[in-house]
């Protein structure tokens, strides 16, 4: 399936959008934020500033769920209120993200701000004879909506009561679920049925409806949420509205640790704070990045160890390109660069494959270091190359460290010192300067003709 080929229903190319409108189902507020949830907002991170690039104004909307049992759970544990807990992991959230490079979302709407919305929702739906009210709550029927199922392949008469469905004998049918649960336990909201708090589905179908519209671009968010929560928003949309809820679904696949699924039962978790502190933001994204975003990717130290490897070579990439200084040209430059590039976008244009546009970084990446390392790569060529190159980073969100001008003089200088050491023999205090480097990350890669320097990111994990 090609992406923006299904966004404009035909074969026209991109330039014709003018607007995309997304929905990202965000995190609930209970936890710190895990490398399952980096992967799946990195991953539209991505896509947005892809669209961007090509001059598409994007309308984000990233939701916060913060009513629900395990935040309500989690401020009893604490002995504190659940607005607390919700506000604490929100401001979390954006700690962990903003160190990942992750652009704000045009809003990030949260359910206890649309309780009003929510309840315009429901009423309607009991108005259509949708939905019924219970003597434990408000529920949607789902026989009365024939499609359902639809989104996750799974059959009205196949399916069985489970775990993921809520079991209630006040129920008509064990599939129907919550849009309104009576509670006396806050935090809570009076409404027309009875004091309670909305159901977790109804939340992203009234603020979707809120921000995008009755029919939006692209709905997304983790594999897990396929069944039920998207097959629910789908049933409850499109009964009230009678139109597509969204053209396009998105669904990310699972982060699993070593081959197994993370669970605080295996004590594998692993945080998004956990793997900054150890490995960076563009390790972690090269992750996030590295595998067809439907399919699920297995984290390990191997993995990041060899993405650092990679990210390594993109470092010298950078600096290759900013230290070059002589006249070689290379006529075949223009129409590698416009190649890459097309190739790069072509990547991403069918079903967003960001393992094949990294392929493509890395094949750019590759042939600037070959160049370099023969001193064939002049400064003509660098003009060429480094808007193409720049332009990957800035999509991907992958950051090189910069330097200001009085640093970049300072390790000039020490390189002048170094290299005239080395030409009287002085071997000894040459390699005290190099040690100096390497204390300011400062790596000397030495050419026939001249050494240039790059500054390495300072990464903690093992390797």
């Amino acid at each position: 399936m090609k992406i923006y080929d299904t966004l404009t229903n035909s074969e026209k190319k991109l330039d014709i959008l003018d607007e995309v409108g997304i929905y990202l189902c965000g995190v609930t507020v209970y936890d710190e934020s895990h490398i399952g949830h980096a992967r799946t907002i990195i991953i539209f991170d991505v896509l947005r500033r892809y669209l961007e690039s090509k001059k598409i104004k994007v309308n984000f909307i990233q939701n916060f769920t913060d009513v629900d049992d395990k935040i309500i759970n989690r401020a009893k544990l604490e002995n504190t209120t659940a607005h607390k807990i919700s506000s604490k992991y929100i401001q979390r959230y954006f700690t962990d993200f903003d160190r990942l490079n992750v652009k704000h979302a045009t809003n990030y709407p949260k359910a206890t701000e649309h309780i009003e919305d929510i309840q315009k929702f429901i009423h309607t739906l009991i108005e259509n004879k949708m939905a019924y009210v219970s003597k434990n709550g408000v529920y949607f029927s789902v026989s009365k909506f024939p499609q359902y199922g639809k989104l996750s392949k799974k059959k009205i008469e196949d399916l069985e009561i489970g775990a993921r469905i809520e079991v209630d004998e006040e129920k008509k049918d064990p599939l129907d679920f919550a849009l309104w649960k009576f509670s006396a336990i806050e935090p809570l909201w009076d409404s027309p049925w009875g004091k309670g708090r909305p159901g977790w589905h109804i939340e992203c179908s009234a603020m979707s409806l809120r921000y995008l519209g009755e029919n939006f671009d692209i709905h997304g968010g983790g594999r897990d949420l396929i069944f039920p929560h998207h097959e629910n928003e789908i049933a409850q949309s499109e009964s009230l509205t009678s139109k597509p809820l969204a053209k396009i679904w998105m669904h990310v696949g699972m982060v699993t640790i070593n081959g197994e699924k993370m669970s605080k039962s295996l004590g594998n978790v692993k945080s998004i704070k956990h793997v900054l502190d150890n490995w960076g933001a563009n390790i972690l994204r090269l992750f996030c990045l590295s595998g067809h975003y439907s399919k699920p990717v297995d984290y390990s130290e191997e993995l990041l160890k060899e993405n650092l490897t990679k990210w390594r070579q993109a470092e010298v990439c950078y600096y290759e390109l900013i230290h070059a200084d002589s006249e070689t040209h290379d006529n075949k430059i223009e129409s590698m660069i416009r190649q890459i590039g097309d190739e790069f976008d072509a990547a991403l244009e069918s079903d967003f494959n960001t393992h094949l546009a990294l392929l493509t970084l890395f094949k750019l990446i590759k042939e600037v270091n070959y160049l370099a390392a023969e001193e064939k790569l002049g400064l003509n060529d660098v003009k060429q190359i480094m808007p193409e190159f720049e332009r990957m980073l800035e999509i991907l969100q992958l950051r090189i460290p910069k330097i200001t001008l009085d640093k970049k003089n300072e390790i000039d200088n020490l390189i002048i010192m170094r290299s005239q050491l080395r030409m009287d023999k002085k071997f000894q205090e040459a390699d005290k300067i190099r040690d100096m480097l390497d204390e300011m990350n400062i790596e000397l890669i030495d050419h026939k003709e001249k050494t240039i320097w790059i500054i390495k990111e300072k990464i903690k994990g093992k390797h």
